[in-house]
Protein backbone atom coordinates (compact mmCIF):
# COMPACT_ATOMS: atom_id res chain seq x y z
CA UNK A 1 0.00 0.00 0.00
CA UNK A 2 2.97 2.28 0.61
CA UNK A 3 4.54 1.76 -2.46
CA UNK A 4 1.08 2.46 -4.43
CA UNK A 5 0.90 5.90 -2.48
CA UNK A 6 4.24 7.04 -3.71
CA UNK A 7 3.59 6.03 -6.95
CA UNK A 8 0.63 8.01 -7.26
CA UNK A 9 2.01 10.89 -5.08
CA UNK A 10 5.18 10.88 -7.94
CA UNK A 11 2.35 10.90 -10.51
CA UNK A 12 0.88 13.73 -9.07
CA UNK A 13 4.32 15.87 -8.58
CA UNK A 14 4.87 14.57 -12.45
CA UNK A 15 1.37 15.89 -13.74
CA UNK A 16 1.56 18.94 -11.26
CA UNK A 17 4.66 20.18 -12.19
CA UNK A 18 6.19 18.54 -15.42
CA UNK A 19 2.68 17.57 -17.56
CA UNK A 20 0.59 20.55 -17.67
CA UNK A 21 0.34 23.67 -19.70
CA UNK A 22 2.30 25.83 -18.32
CA UNK A 23 5.30 23.80 -18.38
CA UNK A 24 4.67 23.93 -22.23
CA UNK A 25 4.53 27.49 -22.24
CA UNK A 26 7.81 27.78 -20.67
CA UNK A 27 9.54 24.80 -22.40
CA UNK A 28 7.96 27.42 -25.88
CA UNK A 29 9.67 30.47 -24.09
CA UNK A 30 12.64 28.66 -24.09
CA UNK A 31 13.04 27.37 -27.02
CA UNK A 32 11.81 30.31 -28.93
CA UNK A 33 14.17 32.55 -27.12
CA UNK A 34 17.15 30.71 -27.78
CA UNK A 35 16.28 30.72 -31.74
CA UNK A 36 15.13 34.40 -31.30
CA UNK A 37 18.31 35.27 -29.77
CA UNK A 38 20.46 33.23 -31.80
CA UNK A 39 19.21 34.90 -35.28
CA UNK A 40 20.12 38.62 -33.26
CA UNK A 41 23.21 37.63 -32.51
CA UNK A 42 24.46 35.83 -35.88
CA UNK A 43 23.33 39.52 -37.17
CA UNK A 44 24.95 41.86 -34.53
CA UNK A 45 28.04 40.07 -33.94
CA UNK A 46 30.68 40.24 -37.28
CA UNK A 47 29.22 44.13 -37.09
CA UNK A 48 30.34 44.64 -33.45
CA UNK A 49 33.45 42.19 -33.36
CA UNK A 50 34.76 44.44 -36.36
CA UNK A 51 34.16 47.90 -34.54
CA UNK A 52 36.08 46.05 -31.51
CA UNK A 53 38.79 45.31 -33.77
CA UNK A 54 39.41 48.76 -34.53
CA UNK A 55 40.45 49.39 -30.52
CA UNK A 56 44.35 49.51 -30.78
CA UNK A 57 47.18 49.75 -28.16
CA UNK A 58 44.67 48.29 -25.86
CA UNK A 59 44.66 44.40 -25.66
CA UNK A 60 43.13 43.76 -22.68
CA UNK A 61 40.36 45.65 -23.15
CA UNK A 62 39.96 44.37 -26.73
CA UNK A 63 39.82 40.68 -25.16
CA UNK A 64 37.25 41.57 -22.42
CA UNK A 65 34.84 42.91 -25.63
CA UNK A 66 35.92 40.05 -27.50
CA UNK A 67 34.89 37.39 -24.84
CA UNK A 68 31.28 39.19 -24.72
CA UNK A 69 30.89 39.31 -28.39
CA UNK A 70 31.52 35.51 -29.41
CA UNK A 71 28.56 34.70 -27.00
CA UNK A 72 26.42 37.68 -27.67
CA UNK A 73 23.09 34.56 -28.62
CA UNK A 74 23.86 33.70 -24.51
CA UNK A 75 23.65 37.14 -23.18
CA UNK A 76 20.80 38.09 -25.23
CA UNK A 77 19.29 34.46 -24.06
CA UNK A 78 19.59 35.33 -20.16
CA UNK A 79 17.93 38.95 -20.50
CA UNK A 80 15.38 36.96 -22.29
CA UNK A 81 14.87 34.67 -20.01
CA UNK A 82 14.82 37.18 -16.90
CA UNK A 83 12.21 39.27 -18.19
CA UNK A 84 9.91 35.95 -19.06
CA UNK A 85 10.97 35.00 -15.33
CA UNK A 86 9.91 38.34 -13.81
CA UNK A 87 6.10 38.43 -15.94
CA UNK A 88 5.75 34.54 -14.83
CA UNK A 89 6.73 35.62 -10.87
CA UNK A 90 4.28 38.39 -11.10
CA UNK A 91 1.23 37.12 -12.62
CA UNK A 92 1.34 33.33 -11.86
CA UNK A 93 2.29 30.83 -8.98
CA UNK A 94 5.84 30.03 -8.60
CA UNK A 95 4.80 26.71 -10.24
CA UNK A 96 4.38 28.28 -13.71
CA UNK A 97 8.22 29.40 -13.90
CA UNK A 98 10.11 27.03 -12.17
CA UNK A 99 11.84 25.43 -15.67
CA UNK A 100 12.25 29.44 -16.99
CA UNK A 101 14.12 30.35 -13.62
CA UNK A 102 15.99 27.07 -13.45
CA UNK A 103 16.93 27.55 -17.34
CA UNK A 104 18.08 31.23 -16.45
CA UNK A 105 20.20 30.00 -13.81
CA UNK A 106 22.15 27.38 -16.01
CA UNK A 107 22.26 30.16 -18.67
CA UNK A 108 24.00 32.79 -16.55
CA UNK A 109 26.33 30.14 -15.30
CA UNK A 110 27.21 28.96 -18.52
CA UNK A 111 27.76 32.32 -19.53
CA UNK A 112 30.01 33.84 -16.71
CA UNK A 113 32.11 30.93 -16.62
CA UNK A 114 32.89 31.05 -20.61
CA UNK A 115 33.74 34.40 -20.45
CA UNK A 116 35.94 34.32 -17.72
CA UNK A 117 37.93 31.11 -18.95
CA UNK A 118 38.25 33.35 -22.04
CA UNK A 119 39.79 36.76 -20.37
CA UNK A 120 42.00 34.53 -18.18
CA UNK A 121 45.06 33.39 -19.98
CA UNK A 122 46.33 31.10 -17.75
CA UNK A 123 44.57 27.75 -18.59
CA UNK A 124 45.11 25.81 -15.37
CA UNK A 125 43.42 28.97 -13.84
CA UNK A 126 40.34 29.51 -16.19
CA UNK A 127 39.99 25.58 -15.74
CA UNK A 128 40.47 25.92 -11.66
CA UNK A 129 37.61 28.55 -12.05
CA UNK A 130 35.25 26.50 -14.48
CA UNK A 131 35.86 23.75 -11.69
CA UNK A 132 34.95 25.80 -9.47
CA UNK A 133 31.82 27.70 -10.83
CA UNK A 134 30.45 24.61 -12.41
CA UNK A 135 30.64 22.69 -8.33
CA UNK A 136 29.15 25.73 -7.11
CA UNK A 137 26.07 26.02 -9.46
CA UNK A 138 25.74 22.68 -9.22
CA UNK A 139 25.08 22.75 -5.59
CA UNK A 140 22.68 25.65 -5.97
CA UNK A 141 20.61 23.87 -8.53
CA UNK A 142 20.29 20.79 -6.30
CA UNK A 143 19.22 23.17 -3.32
CA UNK A 144 22.31 21.60 -1.16
CA UNK A 145 24.46 25.05 -1.12
CA UNK A 146 23.35 26.26 2.19
CA UNK A 147 23.83 23.17 4.19
CA UNK A 148 27.42 22.62 2.38
CA UNK A 149 27.95 26.36 3.39
CA UNK A 150 26.71 25.73 7.27
CA UNK A 151 29.03 22.67 7.18
CA UNK A 152 31.96 25.08 6.15
CA UNK A 153 31.20 27.49 8.31
CA UNK A 154 31.18 24.76 11.37
CA UNK A 155 34.80 23.85 11.11
CA UNK A 156 36.04 27.12 12.97
CA UNK A 157 38.90 28.24 15.24
CA UNK A 158 39.03 30.94 17.63
CA UNK A 159 42.09 33.53 17.84
CA UNK A 160 41.37 35.96 20.50
CA UNK A 161 38.38 38.10 19.29
CA UNK A 162 38.42 36.50 15.86
CA UNK A 163 36.58 33.53 14.64
CA UNK A 164 38.29 31.62 11.46
CA UNK A 165 36.54 29.28 9.49
CA UNK A 166 37.01 27.26 6.53
CA UNK A 167 33.97 28.74 4.88
CA UNK A 168 35.69 32.64 6.03
CA UNK A 169 38.84 31.64 5.06
CA UNK A 170 37.32 29.87 1.56
CA UNK A 171 35.53 33.24 0.81
CA UNK A 172 38.26 35.50 1.47
CA UNK A 173 41.31 33.26 -0.82
CA UNK A 174 38.34 33.57 -3.60
CA UNK A 175 37.15 37.08 -3.10
CA UNK A 176 40.57 38.18 -2.87
CA UNK A 177 41.96 36.83 -5.98
CA UNK A 178 39.26 37.51 -7.98
CA UNK A 179 38.94 41.20 -6.82
CA UNK A 180 42.63 41.71 -7.33
CA UNK A 181 42.76 39.73 -10.91
CA UNK A 182 39.90 42.33 -11.41
CA UNK A 183 41.95 45.32 -10.53
CA UNK A 184 45.27 44.19 -12.01
CA UNK A 185 42.62 44.00 -15.40
CA UNK A 186 41.37 47.29 -15.15
CA UNK A 187 45.13 48.30 -14.20
CA UNK A 188 46.37 47.51 -17.31
CA UNK A 189 43.55 48.91 -19.23
CA UNK A 190 43.89 52.44 -17.91
CA UNK A 191 47.69 51.92 -17.97
CA UNK A 192 46.80 51.43 -21.78
CA UNK A 193 44.97 54.48 -22.16
CA UNK A 194 47.45 56.10 -20.22
CA UNK A 195 50.13 55.66 -22.29
CA UNK A 196 48.23 57.19 -25.23
CA UNK A 197 48.38 60.51 -23.80
CA UNK A 198 50.39 62.84 -25.84
CA UNK A 199 50.63 65.51 -23.11
CA UNK A 200 52.33 63.20 -20.67
CA UNK A 201 56.09 62.26 -20.50
CA UNK A 202 57.21 59.22 -20.57
CA UNK A 203 57.98 58.85 -16.86
CA UNK A 204 55.05 60.38 -15.79
CA UNK A 205 52.84 58.22 -17.93
CA UNK A 206 54.54 55.45 -16.24
CA UNK A 207 54.49 56.50 -12.44
CA UNK A 208 50.55 57.24 -12.85
CA UNK A 209 50.02 54.17 -14.33
CA UNK A 210 51.74 52.04 -11.37
CA UNK A 211 49.90 54.15 -9.04
CA UNK A 212 46.76 53.56 -10.49
CA UNK A 213 47.50 49.89 -10.40
CA UNK A 214 48.71 49.63 -6.60
CA UNK A 215 45.56 51.77 -5.70
CA UNK A 216 43.29 49.53 -7.20
CA UNK A 217 44.74 46.27 -6.08
CA UNK A 218 45.15 47.56 -2.32
CA UNK A 219 41.14 49.02 -2.67
CA UNK A 220 40.39 45.24 -4.21
CA UNK A 221 42.07 43.75 -1.30
CA UNK A 222 40.29 45.60 1.74
CA UNK A 223 37.01 45.40 0.00
CA UNK A 224 37.59 41.53 -0.51
CA UNK A 225 38.07 41.68 3.60
CA UNK A 226 34.87 43.93 4.28
CA UNK A 227 33.21 41.95 2.26
CA UNK A 228 33.90 38.04 3.64
CA UNK A 229 33.42 40.01 7.53
CA UNK A 230 36.77 39.99 8.97
CA UNK A 231 37.27 43.31 11.57
CA UNK A 232 40.34 44.51 10.28
CA UNK A 233 40.72 46.21 13.59
CA UNK A 234 40.92 42.82 15.23
CA UNK A 235 43.92 41.95 13.24
CA UNK A 236 45.51 44.95 13.85
CA UNK A 237 48.36 43.72 16.30
CA UNK A 238 49.15 40.52 14.58
CA UNK A 239 49.31 42.20 10.87
CA UNK A 240 51.76 44.92 13.00
CA UNK A 241 53.34 41.86 14.47
CA UNK A 242 53.75 40.15 10.95
CA UNK A 243 54.62 43.63 9.14
CA UNK A 244 57.77 43.42 11.08
CA UNK A 245 58.83 40.07 9.96
CA UNK A 246 57.72 40.88 6.19
CA UNK A 247 59.60 44.45 6.52
CA UNK A 248 63.00 42.49 7.23
CA UNK A 249 62.47 39.95 4.62
CA UNK A 250 61.53 42.03 2.10
CA UNK A 251 63.99 45.13 3.07
CA UNK A 252 65.75 44.64 -0.79
CA UNK A 253 62.10 44.57 -2.50
CA UNK A 254 61.43 47.83 -0.28
CA UNK A 255 64.15 49.21 -1.49
CA UNK A 256 63.46 48.43 -5.17
CA UNK A 257 60.39 49.67 -4.92
CA UNK A 258 61.06 52.94 -3.67
CA UNK A 259 63.93 53.59 -5.96
CA UNK A 260 61.66 53.19 -8.89
CA UNK A 261 59.38 55.76 -7.43
CA UNK A 262 62.46 58.11 -7.28
CA UNK A 263 63.95 57.13 -10.53
CA UNK A 264 60.10 58.17 -11.81
CA UNK A 265 59.64 61.21 -10.14
CA UNK A 266 63.43 62.82 -11.39
CA UNK A 267 63.04 61.67 -14.66
CA UNK A 268 66.62 60.49 -14.84
CA UNK A 269 65.25 57.30 -16.59
CA UNK A 270 62.69 56.78 -19.50
CA UNK A 271 61.94 53.92 -21.41
CA UNK A 272 63.80 54.70 -25.05
CA UNK A 273 67.03 56.03 -22.70
CA UNK A 274 69.77 54.50 -23.51
CA UNK A 275 72.54 54.06 -20.82
CA UNK A 276 75.47 52.35 -19.26
CA UNK A 277 75.28 50.94 -16.48
CA UNK A 278 78.97 49.04 -15.65
CA UNK A 279 79.27 46.91 -18.38
CA UNK A 280 75.55 47.27 -19.77
CA UNK A 281 75.12 49.13 -22.75
CA UNK A 282 71.37 49.23 -23.77
CA UNK A 283 68.13 50.72 -24.25
CA UNK A 284 65.51 51.23 -21.54
CA UNK A 285 62.98 48.88 -22.47
CA UNK A 286 60.51 49.21 -19.63
CA UNK A 287 60.29 50.37 -15.61
CA UNK A 288 59.34 47.69 -13.22
CA UNK A 289 57.99 48.33 -9.13
CA UNK A 290 61.37 46.23 -8.98
CA UNK A 291 63.48 46.52 -11.50
CA UNK A 292 64.69 48.15 -14.86
CA UNK A 293 64.32 45.89 -17.94
CA UNK A 294 67.61 46.98 -20.42
CA UNK A 295 68.09 44.88 -24.05
CA UNK A 296 71.26 45.56 -25.10
CA UNK A 297 72.27 45.41 -28.80
CA UNK A 298 73.23 41.64 -28.92
CA UNK A 299 69.04 40.77 -27.79
CA UNK A 300 70.13 40.12 -23.79
CA UNK A 301 67.52 41.78 -21.74
CA UNK A 302 69.24 42.26 -18.45
CA UNK A 303 66.80 43.54 -15.36
CA UNK A 304 68.58 45.62 -13.38
CA UNK A 305 67.33 46.23 -9.58
CA UNK A 306 65.96 49.99 -9.26
CA UNK A 307 68.12 50.86 -6.45
CA UNK A 308 71.64 50.24 -8.85
CA UNK A 309 70.10 53.29 -10.61
CA UNK A 310 70.45 55.21 -7.25
CA UNK A 311 73.48 54.01 -5.98
CA UNK A 312 75.74 53.67 -8.95
CA UNK A 313 77.12 55.65 -11.66
CA UNK A 314 75.39 55.49 -14.62
CA UNK A 315 75.29 57.35 -17.87
CA UNK A 316 72.35 58.27 -19.76
CA UNK A 317 73.39 58.99 -23.18
CA UNK A 318 70.06 60.53 -24.00
CA UNK A 319 68.70 62.40 -20.47
CA UNK A 320 68.64 65.93 -22.00
CA UNK A 321 69.67 65.45 -25.54
CA UNK A 322 69.72 62.52 -28.15
CA UNK A 323 73.24 63.91 -29.76
CA UNK A 324 76.47 62.24 -28.92
CA UNK A 325 79.43 63.09 -29.90
CA UNK A 326 82.36 60.22 -31.05
CA UNK A 327 85.56 60.05 -31.45
CA UNK A 328 87.77 58.12 -33.71
CA UNK A 329 91.20 57.72 -33.83
CA UNK A 330 93.24 56.89 -36.84
CA UNK A 331 97.00 57.16 -38.15
CA UNK A 332 99.04 58.03 -41.24
CA UNK A 333 102.16 57.43 -42.95
CA UNK A 334 104.55 60.53 -41.81
CA UNK A 335 104.88 61.41 -45.77
CA UNK A 336 101.12 62.53 -45.77
CA UNK A 337 100.01 66.19 -45.77
CA UNK A 338 98.21 66.83 -42.71
CA UNK A 339 95.86 69.51 -44.49
CA UNK A 340 94.88 67.02 -46.71
CA UNK A 341 94.21 64.28 -44.91
CA UNK A 342 92.15 66.41 -42.19
CA UNK A 343 90.06 67.54 -44.79
CA UNK A 344 89.38 64.54 -46.50
CA UNK A 345 88.58 62.92 -43.07
CA UNK A 346 85.61 65.76 -42.71
CA UNK A 347 84.23 65.21 -46.14
CA UNK A 348 83.80 61.49 -45.64
CA UNK A 349 82.44 61.40 -42.12
CA UNK A 350 80.01 64.14 -43.98
CA UNK A 351 78.86 61.05 -46.09
CA UNK A 352 78.07 58.32 -43.72
CA UNK A 353 74.17 58.41 -43.29
CA UNK A 354 74.02 58.58 -39.16
CA UNK A 355 76.59 61.52 -38.78
CA UNK A 356 74.20 63.83 -38.05
CA UNK A 357 76.60 67.09 -39.99
CA UNK A 358 73.08 69.61 -40.21
CA UNK A 359 73.73 69.53 -35.69
CA UNK A 360 77.26 70.03 -36.06
CA UNK A 361 80.05 70.06 -38.56
CA UNK A 362 82.42 67.05 -38.22
CA UNK A 363 86.36 68.37 -37.05
CA UNK A 364 89.54 66.49 -37.26
CA UNK A 365 92.61 67.49 -34.99
CA UNK A 366 96.21 66.53 -35.44
CA UNK A 367 97.09 64.92 -32.40
CA UNK A 368 100.80 63.77 -32.63
CA UNK A 369 103.36 62.88 -35.28
CA UNK A 370 107.13 61.30 -34.79
CA UNK A 371 109.17 59.30 -36.94
CA UNK A 372 106.62 56.33 -37.50
CA UNK A 373 103.28 58.23 -38.27
CA UNK A 374 101.04 61.03 -37.65
CA UNK A 375 97.90 61.02 -35.31
CA UNK A 376 94.63 62.29 -35.86
CA UNK A 377 90.80 62.15 -33.64
CA UNK A 378 87.87 62.63 -36.04
CA UNK A 379 85.10 63.94 -34.16
CA UNK A 380 81.40 64.03 -35.12
CA UNK A 381 78.02 63.47 -33.85
CA UNK A 382 75.07 61.27 -33.90
CA UNK A 383 71.92 61.48 -32.73
CA UNK A 384 70.81 57.73 -32.34
CA UNK A 385 72.54 56.02 -29.73
CA UNK A 386 69.99 53.73 -29.50
CA UNK A 387 71.44 52.06 -33.03
CA UNK A 388 74.78 51.08 -31.62
CA UNK A 389 78.19 52.79 -31.46
CA UNK A 390 80.24 50.25 -32.76
CA UNK A 391 78.61 50.10 -35.79
CA UNK A 392 78.59 53.61 -36.70
CA UNK A 393 82.89 53.82 -35.89
CA UNK A 394 83.07 50.63 -38.29
CA UNK A 395 81.01 52.47 -40.85
CA UNK A 396 83.47 55.43 -40.61
CA UNK A 397 86.34 53.55 -40.68
CA UNK A 398 85.60 52.20 -43.75
CA UNK A 399 84.73 55.22 -45.29
CA UNK A 400 87.72 56.92 -44.47
CA UNK A 401 89.81 53.57 -45.67
CA UNK A 402 88.12 53.74 -49.24
CA UNK A 403 88.90 57.60 -48.90
CA UNK A 404 92.26 57.68 -48.03
CA UNK A 405 92.89 54.43 -50.92
CA UNK A 406 91.57 56.43 -53.61
CA UNK A 407 93.76 59.62 -52.53
CA UNK A 408 96.87 56.99 -52.03
CA UNK A 409 97.24 58.34 -48.80
CA UNK A 410 99.28 54.81 -46.83
CA UNK A 411 98.78 53.99 -43.41
CA UNK A 412 102.09 53.82 -41.33
CA UNK A 413 103.86 50.65 -40.87
CA UNK A 414 105.65 49.39 -37.98
CA UNK A 415 107.78 47.11 -39.79
CA UNK A 416 108.77 50.15 -42.04
CA UNK A 417 112.80 50.88 -41.48
CA UNK A 418 113.83 54.29 -42.88
CA UNK A 419 117.20 53.56 -44.71
CA UNK A 420 120.14 56.72 -45.67
CA UNK A 421 122.21 57.01 -48.50
CA UNK A 422 126.06 56.46 -48.36
CA UNK A 423 126.21 60.30 -48.76
CA UNK A 424 124.27 61.08 -45.71
CA UNK A 425 125.87 58.27 -43.91
CA UNK A 426 129.31 60.05 -44.84
CA UNK A 427 128.37 63.45 -44.12
CA UNK A 428 127.01 61.84 -40.61
CA UNK A 429 130.66 60.16 -39.97
CA UNK A 430 132.59 62.88 -40.73
CA UNK A 431 132.44 65.20 -37.45
CA UNK A 432 132.06 61.94 -35.42
CA UNK A 433 135.58 61.25 -36.87
CA UNK A 434 137.54 64.37 -36.40
CA UNK A 435 135.73 64.78 -32.96
CA UNK A 436 137.47 61.43 -32.02
CA UNK A 437 140.79 62.83 -33.28
CA UNK A 438 140.44 66.20 -31.54
CA UNK A 439 140.26 64.03 -28.25
CA UNK A 440 143.07 62.23 -28.79
CA UNK A 441 145.38 64.98 -29.12
CA UNK A 442 144.05 66.32 -25.76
Amino acid sequence: MDFVEALNAAASWLQTFLINEWTLYQSALIVVGYFVCGLLAKRLEPALEARARMIKGNPDLLRVIIAFMRRLKWLFLIVWLWIADVVLSRYGWPSYRWLVATALTLVAAWFIIAVLTRIIRNQTLARVVAVIGWLYFALYALGLDRPVLTALDSLAVNLGAVRLSMLLVLKAILLSAAMIWLAVLFGNMSSNWVQKSADLTPSLKVLISKLIKIGLIMLAGTIALSATGIDLTALTVFSGAVGVGIGFGLQKVVSNFISGIIILLDKSIKPGDTITLGETFGSVRDLRSRFVSVITRDGKEYLIPNEDFISKQVVNWSFSSDYVRIDVGFETSPSSDPHEVARLAIETAKTVPRVASAYAEPVCWLTGFGGSSLGFKLRFWISDPSNGLTNIRGQVFMALWDAFDAAGISMPDPREIIMKTPAELAGAEEPATSTRRDRARF
